[in-house]
This record gives structure tokens, sequence and C-alpha cells, in this order.
């Protein structure tokens, strides 16, 4: 693990209890709701693999129209506060790193992974992918939702380095500032992303949340 790795986890285990803030903010409710109404339709009957599920706000969606629902995360923390999620009694709660995930996890048709592939370093997101797809199933459904660049009014880019990763100064209620990593993707860098490995590739984009998804390629 490197330092920049470290340094998100720590981020993420001290903002935990405060994580859920930012699915309550009025502007956000449209998307949120297109974007709960579209869970079913992604995730209906499957078997679920979410990744860095965090709090748990979107394993609670999941669970009661998923087959079965294994919901991953690297940081304790935030696992601890998803376990007492309505709804998600029958979820399988592990900690596993993102970029390793084990092959205990077993195999699924469908993935999930919401406000976490900007966190993904541009030059990783393939790496990222492809340990995710040997965990799925071929024709398996991946969807990803994350944050436009709308974030940036209350966030702004601080910093950008040589391979194009963007970076916001992050403040916590107990004094700490943290410079995260966020990248904001655009339709034709997903697309690319999952060239030759993905088909049938959608994408919505709201006020405040984007959404891609696509089938692993067969």
């Amino acid at each position: 693990m490197n330092s920049a790795d470290t340094s998100m986890r720590e981020y993420y285990a001290a903002r935990a209890p405060i994580y859920d803030e930012v699915y309550q903010r009025p502007e956000r409710q449209p998307d949120l709701q297109w974007l709960k109404r579209r869970i079913a339709d992604w995730f209906a009957g499957r078997a679920v693999l979410e990744i860095a599920c965090g709090t748990g706000y979107w394993t609670q969606f999941i669970a009661p129209v998923a087959a079965r629902v294994t919901a991953t995360d690297a940081v304790a923390e935030p696992l601890a506060f998803a376990r007492l999620r309505p709804d998600t009694e029958l979820v399988s709660f592990v900690q596993a790193d993102a970029f390793a995930l084990p092959a205990t996890l077993g195999s699924f048709d469908a993935a999930f992974a919401g406000l976490w592939l900007s966190h993904v370093p541009r030059e990783r997101r393939r790496e990222f992918l492809a340990g995710l797809h040997a965990r799925l199933a071929p024709g398996a459904r991946v969807a990803l939702i994350d944050n436009t660049e709308a974030q940036c009014r209350d966030l702004p880019i601080v910093e950008q380095d040589a391979d194009g990763n963007t970076y916001q100064l992050r403040a916590l209620p107990d004094g700490s500032t943290h410079r995260v990593l966020k990248n904001f993707p655009a339709e034709p860098e997903l697309r690319s992303m999952i060239d030759g490995i993905g088909t049938r590739g959608r994408y919505w984009h709201g006020a405040h949340f984007w959404a891609f998804w696509y089938e692993v390629a067969r």
C-alpha cells in the first residue's frame, strides 16, 4: 500500500460518522431518486458484488432486489456503519481491497461501485476493472455511479498531476485537512475504459451524479 492509499483510507475512516451528509442535500434528491429506481432494473435477481460500499448507503437499496449481495470496502470504520443498515441482514460484508479482490469472494453476475471510480487513478482504471471482472461471469452487468463536476462548486480542484489526476482539499470536523484524489471522467473516457472488455455501455448525466453501466464481454 502506498502513501496515497494510506491517506485515502485514513480520510474515509475519519469521515465515516458523517459520510451520509452527502446524500442529504436537497438539491441532490432528484438525481438520487432516479438512481434508486435504476437499482431494481440493474440488479433484480442478480448476485451482486459491491465495491467500496462505504457506510452502505447504496447497499440498503441493492439488497432487497438482489438474489445475494457481497459488499466490500477496504476500511473497517465505514463497514461498521454499513452493517447497521436496514434490509442488509443477509448481506455478506467483507473488508477487501478493490485492487486485490480475493477469489474467496466467489463469482457474481453483477457488480456496483458508488462514488468509487473517481478515486481510482486514471492510470489504474483498467487494472481495477481487470481485478473486478475476474470475479464476474461473462455477460455480468456492471454499474458505476459518481459525482458530476457540480461538486467542484463546494470542493474546487486544487491540483493536477502529470497523469491528469485531479485533487481536492477536504476538511473534517476534527479540524484535519486531507488531499483527496477526485477525478471527473467524461463519457468518452468511460467508454474507452471498457474498450475490448465491456459491451452495451450506457451513460446518464444528471445535475449532481452520473451513471455508467455495461456488460462484461463474453
